[in-house]
């Protein structure tokens, strides 16, 4: 465990009438303490997970990786901001640590190729081998081996949207792995009941009001996914 503890300081709101600042769950949750070194957050899109991820992993001092982005008539001069009503508590002083999000990989995985030009042993890092070469999944799944064997605080938004159903469970198998060997902490946003199967995880569901804790078999995403094989059964045995 690295970090012990997040605050939301509703007094650094800038505002109350903008993304993400406009949030109710935001506007009356008061922290997060994390008690397990895996931990996903779990809620439908909009309910600001991967935002809040993405405030706290700046906060620690981790760079994300930014490709072009597209010029928007009307920007949202708050989107950004959160980080800056954040408070993180460590638990013996900050560590290094990385941000991952599939739409951001590719970028990274380019900029890999450009470094390894000038020193191509910095591809041993990955696995030997330049991950422009390999399927995008077989790539991810070559980075989160290589780079969470070591020690630090990893953020992952939305990991399986690149992954088979099996490498969604080798990514499982490492978190498990890793968070046992207690040198590796997991915040991840998730949808995968797969991922969220993970043992001694603690899940963070942002349906609930303020952010609460539920457990994996009262999880929406296994809910959903339950319910629909239920029904599939049904269907066929109907047929």
């Amino acid at each position: 465990m690295h970090l012990r503890r997040v605050k939301l300081h509703h007094e650094k709101f800038p505002t109350r009438h903008f993304y993400p600042f406009s949030l109710e769950i935001l506007q009356k949750t008061e922290e997060i303490v994390f008690k397990s070194p895996v931990t996903f957050f779990i809620g439908e899109n909009g309910s600001g997970k991967s935002t809040l991820l993405r405030a706290i992993s700046r906060k620690c001092g981790i760079h994300i990786w930014h490709g072009e982005t597209r010029r928007r008539f009307e920007k949202n001069f708050y989107e950004d901001k959160l980080y800056s009503a954040v408070e993180v508590e460590w638990v013996n002083g900050a560590v290094p640590g990385s941000f991952f999000a599939s739409e951001l990989f590719q970028d990274f995985a380019q900029l890999l190729d450009e470094w390894a030009d000038e020193t191509p042993d910095i591809l041993e890092y990955f696995g030997g081998k330049s991950l422009m070469t390999q399927s995008h999944g077989q790539s991810i799944l070559s980075f989160f081996k290589a780079r969470y064997e070591r020690e630090g605080i990893y953020f992952m938004d939305e990991p399986e949207t690149a992954l088979s159903p099996r490498s969604q469970m080798e990514l499982l198998t490492l978190l498990d792995k890793m968070g046992k060997a207690g040198h590796a902490q997991f915040v991840i946003a998730t949808h995968s009941p797969i991922l969220l199967s993970c043992p001694s995880a603690v899940i963070y569901d942002f349906n609930k009001i303020p952010i609460a804790e539920t457990d994996f078999k009262s999880s929406e995403p296994y809910k959903v996914y339950r319910e629909f094989f239920h029904s599939l059964d049904h269907t066929i045995l109907k047929g």
